[in-house]
């Protein structure tokens, strides 16, 4: 049966593309496609590899004379045959410049004939000579079809084996096939071996566990294990509601309903206040796997890689939707793109256009959550609608919502919150973030346990007065951002935030509280 990939590659055979550039990992999968292509177009299949030379597929004769790549390019300019050649790993030689010159060569002659030159790579390399000759096809990951199908094969090949279980229900099979998601084939043979070796049977926790260790073998993405509960941020009533309605938004049913799959949120304001908390928590609420997209780690230095290391995380984290993709601090790693054509040849521009597009168009169940701190970093077509479903501002606490996170952070670290003064606590930091909240927490708690007692609201008043929290250090950028925020965003707390505070008056204020707090009059 054609595949889509097939079909795909099929039809640019037949148009008569002269160069194809196929992105995978997966040769085999790729050589059974090929094959079948061949097939059906009537057309023989040679292959080149640096140590085999060109030669016939199935063929196990090198040909030393074609090993190197000008001496193959002249072979398939000479050769009368209707055929497809396959070159395997080429893609360090496209930085000759001779290479090059021959591949542009050649591609007048690969349209007027019946011959079809395909490079087939994990990685793209596109010299700017050729990127108007080249067509580049992304083999997509197995789908959960193909999966199916190797996971039948795999049940067969066990069947008589008396030390392993093999039989699987059909809610047995669909869980495994799903947990699989996201790996090359040869990826889940192996976890699905490794399966039966460690358990004796088809485990799906065994499968999620080397899932992660594989996914995070890519270098930009990280797998995480929702822990994170909603219950565990304190405010964000408006941003907790939005996110709550949208909680069977992934199901047949939202479909059926006529629903589009909602694309994902961007979380801008003050650092420390739950942005990155919040990410954590949309997967345990939605129970999707979360996946963490180092921004910074996809640009390795090398010019063109770090356009194929972000279409490849894109790739994966289509493969295994629905999933929650989060991309914290997005600010800092795409703050380059206005000067980029300046400052790295246009590569920051260039994967930021492979990312909004990607964002635009999507189709998978990939809910995105990026943060930000600094909004005059983000360009603007990325706050533009149609990339995120909506933007939301996290402002600073306000007091009923401090003292909220007071008490999760209390009960957090096995103290009863009823024991505490917690609305005075809340009263006595304002401005404070979450994070400084918890910090603060921490720092009074050590007092006590260095003095080997129990921690008192005394020492958390304490701790409070010694801290000089951002709000302070950072007054004039706070207030801008939300200015800013006012008509372009918005609020993830329906809860009122007091003003910042910069007067003697305020300052007065908020030490009497203290002060209060701290003698329990």
């Amino acid at each position: 049966m054609a595949t889509d990939q097939s079909k795909e590659i099929e039809t640019l055979v037949r148009a008569r593309y002269p160069i194809v550039y196929i992105v995978s990992w997966e040769e085999d999968r790729v050589d059974a496609c090929l094959r079948e292509v061949a097939r059906r177009r009537r057309k023989r299949l040679f292959q080149w590899t640096t140590t085999n030379g060109l030669v016939e597929y199935d063929s196990r004769r090198p040909r030393q004379e074609s090993c190197e790549p000008l001496n193959a390019l002249d072979e398939v300019f000479a050769s009368a045959d209707a055929a497809i050649f396959v070159f395997k790993d080429f893609h360090p030689f496209l930085k000759d410049s001779t290479v090059v010159r021959k591949l542009r060569d050649l591609t007048y002659a690969l349209k007027r004939s019946y011959k079809t030159l395909i490079i087939l790579s994990p990685i793209l390399e596109l010299p700017p000579e050729l990127q108007k000759d080249i067509t580049v096809v992304d083999y997509r990951l197995p789908t959960m079809e193909e999966i199916g199908r190797q996971l039948d094969a795999c049940v067969e090949s066990v069947a008589d084996d008396d030390r392993v279980d093999g039989s699987l229900t059909p809610e047995q099979h669909e869980h495994i096939v799903k947990a699989a998601r996201g790996l090359t084939a040869i990826e889940v043979d192996n976890v699905l071996a490794k399966s039966l070796v460690e358990r004796g049977c088809f485990d799906v926790d065994v499968i999620l566990s080397e899932k992660e260790q594989i996914i995070r073998k890519s270098g930009i993405l990280e797998y995480f294990r929702a822990e994170e509960r909603f219950a565990d941020i304190g405010g964000l009533d408006a941003l907790k509601n939005w996110l709550r309605k949208r909680n069977d938004a992934f199901t047949e049913r939202a479909r059926e309903y006529g629903l589009p799959q909602p694309k994902g949120i961007m979380l801008l304001g003050v650092q420390g206040c739950g942005k990155s908390l919040t990410a954590k928590a949309v997967a345990s609420l939605y129970r999707l796997p979360l996946l963490r997209l180092d921004v910074g780690r996809v640009f390795s230095g090398i010019i063109g890689s770090s356009e194929q290391r972000m279409r490849h995380a894109i790739q994966i984290a289509d493969s295994i939707a629905p999933t929650v993709l989060w991309i914290d601090e997005i600010d800092k790693a795409l703050s380059g793109t206005h000067s980029s054509t300046f400052s790295d040849a246009g590569t920051t521009s260039r994967v930021f256009a492979t990312f909004v597009t990607w964002m635009q168009e999507k189709e998978s169940a990939v809910f995105v959550v990026a943060t930000a701190n600094d909004v005059t970093n983000l360009p603007p077509e990325l706050l533009r609608k149609g990339r995120f479903d909506e933007i939301f501002f996290v402002d600073l606490p306000s007091a009923e919502e401090r003292e909220e996170i007071f008490r999760i952070h209390l009960a957090k670290r096995k103290r009863d919150p009823a024991e505490f003064a917690t609305r005075e606590l809340a009263l006595a930091c304002p401005g404070f973030s979450g994070a400084e909240i918890e910090q603060a927490l921490i720092s009074a708690m050590y007092d006590a346990f260095v003095e080997e007692r129990e921690v008192e609201t005394a020492d958390v008043v304490r701790a409070i007065r010694e801290t000089v929290p951002l709000s302070v250090t950072m007054r004039e950028e706070i207030q801008w951002l939300r200015h800013w925020s006012e008509t372009r965003a918005r609020l993830a707390s329906s809860k009122v935030t007091e003003e910042l505070a910069g007067g003697d008056e305020g300052a007065a204020e908020a030490r009497d509280v203290s002060e209060t707090a701290e003698t329990g009059e």
